[in-house]
């Protein structure tokens, strides 16, 4: 799948004609994260994986490990983002958030749109914003936040074996994994892959909101 104008119209169009689930909990912290389509170079950066030449100029998203010296979620797989400041749209935070991370600075013209909200289990409604940053080029990570950064390519989200659903005796719905390489990704980081890779990609407009998360990620 080629990082093109083509797949940018796709996804603009795709996203403009989804009905967009908004989560309003005023007793939550707002948050947003960049959902940000890139170029994955001449390497896909999969985990456990060799790097492969055959990825250059696939369409990819930009992904981090957070470093292991962070109070919370420490080590886990994350989008950049965080924290709605005062007077910021989702929007403003997202591409401040990818600066501060990963020192991508977009413009506010990279936006292409929203996905649905996730009420997470730490207590944020976070909602993902998608961005076209292009090639990428030169992105470096902060290393207060981030120990990592991964271009994971847009045809690893679809995989046949993708979802991973688990049904735990005390949840109602099940816990929502992503597989990446020879690893995985938990939700809500992967119910937001996962609701990329049905609406922006393949077209149809599955929910994600109602997905678990693993008990590791409540805190």
């Amino acid at each position: 799948m080629q990082c093109d104008a083509d797949l940018l119209e796709r996804i603009r169009s795709l996203l403009n004609a989804h009905e967009r689930l908004s989560l309003g909990h005023p007793e939550l912290r707002a948050a947003a994260v960049a959902v940000a389509v890139a170029e994955a170079g001449h390497g896909a950066d999969l985990p456990d994986m060799p790097r492969h030449a055959d990825w250059s100029g696939d369409a990819a998203l930009v992904l981090t490990r957070r470093s292991n010296r962070l109070r919370n979620h420490a080590g886990q797989w994350a989008l950049p983002g965080g924290r709605i400041d005062a007077g910021e749209t989702p929007e403003q935070a997202a591409l401040r958030e990818l600066s501060e991370e990963v020192g991508l600075t977009l413009g506010a013209s990279s936006v292409i749109g929203r996905l649905d909200d996730f009420v997470t289990r730490s207590g944020y409604v976070m909602t993902p914003v998608v961005v076209w940053a292009g090639a990428a080029r030169a992105m470096s990570p902060n290393p207060d936040e981030v120990a990592s950064i991964h271009r994971i390519p847009v045809r690893e989200l679809m995989r046949e074996d993708a979802p991973m659903l688990e049904h735990l005796d005390e949840h109602e719905h099940p816990v929502l994994r992503m597989p990446i390489g020879d690893d995985w990704i938990a939700a809500p980081t992967a119910a937001i892959l996962y609701q990329f890779r049905e609406v922006c990609i393949a077209g149809r407009c599955t929910r994600v909101a109602h997905f678990e998360q693993p008990k590791f990620a409540w805190k």
